[in-house]
Protein backbone atom coordinates (compact mmCIF):
# COMPACT_ATOMS: atom_id res chain seq x y z
CA UNK A 1 0.00 0.00 0.00
CA UNK A 2 2.88 2.33 0.80
CA UNK A 3 4.31 1.99 -2.73
CA UNK A 4 0.92 2.64 -4.30
CA UNK A 5 0.61 5.84 -2.27
CA UNK A 6 4.07 6.99 -3.36
CA UNK A 7 3.36 6.27 -7.02
CA UNK A 8 -0.04 7.98 -6.72
CA UNK A 9 1.54 11.06 -5.14
CA UNK A 10 4.35 11.24 -7.66
CA UNK A 11 2.15 10.84 -10.74
CA UNK A 12 -0.70 13.10 -9.69
CA UNK A 13 1.47 15.84 -8.20
CA UNK A 14 3.53 15.83 -11.40
CA UNK A 15 0.36 16.07 -13.47
CA UNK A 16 -0.82 18.95 -11.26
CA UNK A 17 2.40 20.82 -12.05
CA UNK A 18 1.77 20.32 -15.77
CA UNK A 19 -1.85 21.46 -15.30
CA UNK A 20 -0.63 24.59 -13.52
CA UNK A 21 1.85 25.34 -16.30
CA UNK A 22 -0.91 24.88 -18.89
CA UNK A 23 -3.10 27.29 -16.93
CA UNK A 24 -0.32 29.90 -16.91
CA UNK A 25 0.12 29.41 -20.67
CA UNK A 26 -3.64 29.89 -21.16
CA UNK A 27 -3.50 33.17 -19.26
CA UNK A 28 -0.43 34.33 -21.18
CA UNK A 29 -2.01 33.52 -24.55
CA UNK A 30 -5.28 35.22 -23.64
CA UNK A 31 -3.58 38.41 -22.45
CA UNK A 32 -1.23 38.45 -25.43
CA UNK A 33 -4.15 38.00 -27.82
CA UNK A 34 -6.09 40.82 -26.13
CA UNK A 35 -3.09 43.15 -26.34
CA UNK A 36 -2.45 42.30 -29.97
CA UNK A 37 -6.13 42.88 -30.79
CA UNK A 38 -5.88 46.36 -29.31
CA UNK A 39 -2.73 47.37 -31.18
CA UNK A 40 -2.37 45.06 -34.18
CA UNK A 41 -3.56 41.74 -35.57
CA UNK A 42 -4.70 39.07 -33.07
CA UNK A 43 -2.96 35.72 -32.83
CA UNK A 44 -4.35 33.13 -35.21
CA UNK A 45 -5.64 30.03 -33.45
CA UNK A 46 -5.69 31.43 -29.93
CA UNK A 47 -9.11 29.93 -29.26
CA UNK A 48 -7.88 26.47 -30.32
CA UNK A 49 -4.70 26.68 -28.27
CA UNK A 50 -6.53 27.90 -25.18
CA UNK A 51 -9.14 25.16 -25.63
CA UNK A 52 -6.47 22.46 -25.81
CA UNK A 53 -4.70 23.88 -22.77
CA UNK A 54 -8.01 24.03 -20.89
CA UNK A 55 -8.65 20.35 -21.64
CA UNK A 56 -5.14 19.51 -20.43
CA UNK A 57 -5.61 21.58 -17.27
CA UNK A 58 -8.91 19.93 -16.44
CA UNK A 59 -7.75 16.38 -17.19
CA UNK A 60 -4.40 16.61 -15.43
CA UNK A 61 -5.94 18.09 -12.28
CA UNK A 62 -8.48 15.28 -11.79
CA UNK A 63 -6.16 12.88 -9.96
CA UNK A 64 -4.66 15.59 -7.76
CA UNK A 65 -8.12 16.76 -6.77
CA UNK A 66 -9.08 13.19 -5.87
CA UNK A 67 -5.84 12.72 -3.97
CA UNK A 68 -6.78 15.55 -1.60
CA UNK A 69 -10.53 14.76 -1.59
CA UNK A 70 -11.45 18.12 -3.09
CA UNK A 71 -14.24 16.89 -5.40
CA UNK A 72 -17.75 17.91 -4.47
CA UNK A 73 -19.44 15.30 -2.35
CA UNK A 74 -22.73 15.24 -0.54
CA UNK A 75 -22.31 13.12 2.54
CA UNK A 76 -25.09 14.39 4.77
CA UNK A 77 -26.61 10.93 5.26
CA UNK A 78 -23.39 8.93 5.06
CA UNK A 79 -21.78 10.83 7.95
CA UNK A 80 -24.61 9.66 10.23
CA UNK A 81 -23.53 6.04 9.68
CA UNK A 82 -20.80 4.34 11.65
CA UNK A 83 -17.15 4.49 10.61
CA UNK A 84 -17.17 1.07 8.92
CA UNK A 85 -20.40 1.71 7.05
CA UNK A 86 -19.07 5.08 5.94
CA UNK A 87 -15.90 3.38 4.67
CA UNK A 88 -18.00 0.77 2.86
CA UNK A 89 -20.02 3.45 1.08
CA UNK A 90 -16.81 5.29 0.23
CA UNK A 91 -15.30 2.06 -1.17
CA UNK A 92 -18.42 1.49 -3.29
CA UNK A 93 -18.29 5.05 -4.65
CA UNK A 94 -14.58 4.63 -5.43
CA UNK A 95 -15.30 1.36 -7.25
CA UNK A 96 -18.11 2.87 -9.35
CA UNK A 97 -15.95 5.90 -10.14
CA UNK A 98 -13.04 3.62 -10.99
CA UNK A 99 -15.13 1.67 -13.49
CA UNK A 100 -16.54 4.87 -15.01
CA UNK A 101 -13.22 6.68 -15.42
CA UNK A 102 -11.47 3.49 -16.52
CA UNK A 103 -14.03 3.25 -19.32
CA UNK A 104 -13.61 6.95 -20.12
CA UNK A 105 -9.82 6.57 -20.29
CA UNK A 106 -10.16 3.52 -22.54
CA UNK A 107 -12.59 5.30 -24.87
CA UNK A 108 -10.37 8.40 -24.97
CA UNK A 109 -7.39 6.25 -26.00
CA UNK A 110 -9.42 4.54 -28.72
CA UNK A 111 -10.82 7.89 -29.89
CA UNK A 112 -7.30 9.34 -30.06
CA UNK A 113 -6.27 6.36 -32.18
CA UNK A 114 -9.24 6.93 -34.49
CA UNK A 115 -8.41 10.64 -34.84
CA UNK A 116 -4.78 9.76 -35.51
CA UNK A 117 -5.67 7.20 -38.15
CA UNK A 118 -8.09 9.56 -39.89
CA UNK A 119 -5.51 12.33 -40.10
CA UNK A 120 -7.95 14.91 -38.75
CA UNK A 121 -6.66 18.45 -38.41
CA UNK A 122 -7.84 21.34 -36.28
CA UNK A 123 -10.16 23.87 -37.90
CA UNK A 124 -8.14 27.08 -37.67
CA UNK A 125 -4.49 26.11 -37.40
CA UNK A 126 -4.71 22.93 -39.50
CA UNK A 127 -2.49 20.89 -37.14
CA UNK A 128 -2.98 17.38 -35.78
CA UNK A 129 -4.73 17.39 -32.44
CA UNK A 130 -4.76 13.72 -31.48
CA UNK A 131 -1.84 14.20 -29.03
CA UNK A 132 -4.14 16.40 -26.93
CA UNK A 133 -6.73 13.62 -26.86
CA UNK A 134 -4.04 11.20 -25.66
CA UNK A 135 -3.10 13.69 -22.94
CA UNK A 136 -6.71 13.86 -21.74
CA UNK A 137 -6.76 10.05 -21.62
CA UNK A 138 -3.56 10.09 -19.56
CA UNK A 139 -5.20 12.59 -17.21
CA UNK A 140 -8.09 10.17 -16.75
CA UNK A 141 -5.57 7.44 -15.94
CA UNK A 142 -4.14 9.67 -13.22
CA UNK A 143 -7.61 9.81 -11.70
CA UNK A 144 -7.94 6.03 -12.04
CA UNK A 145 -4.70 5.57 -10.07
CA UNK A 146 -5.98 7.93 -7.36
CA UNK A 147 -9.29 6.04 -7.24
CA UNK A 148 -7.50 2.69 -6.89
CA UNK A 149 -5.52 4.05 -3.94
CA UNK A 150 -8.68 5.53 -2.40
CA UNK A 151 -10.54 2.25 -2.90
CA UNK A 152 -7.76 0.29 -1.20
CA UNK A 153 -7.71 2.72 1.73
CA UNK A 154 -11.50 2.52 2.09
CA UNK A 155 -11.40 -1.28 2.08
CA UNK A 156 -8.68 -1.28 4.70
CA UNK A 157 -10.70 1.07 6.93
CA UNK A 158 -13.79 -1.04 6.38
CA UNK A 159 -12.36 -4.46 7.15
CA UNK A 160 -9.35 -3.90 9.38
CA UNK A 161 -10.00 -2.74 12.89
CA UNK A 162 -8.41 0.52 13.86
CA UNK A 163 -5.80 0.32 16.53
CA UNK A 164 -6.65 2.37 19.55
CA UNK A 165 -3.57 3.95 20.94
CA UNK A 166 -3.10 6.55 23.57
CA UNK A 167 -0.95 9.59 23.21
Amino acid sequence: MHYLDKINDMINKGMAVVAGAALVCMMFLTVLDALLRAFAEPLTGTFEMVSWLAALTAAFSLGYTQLYKQHVSIDLLVKKLGARACSAVEAFVHLISLVLFGAIAYKMFTYAGTVRASGSLSETMKVVYYPWVYLVAIGCLGLVIALIAGFMHSLRECFLPKTTGTW
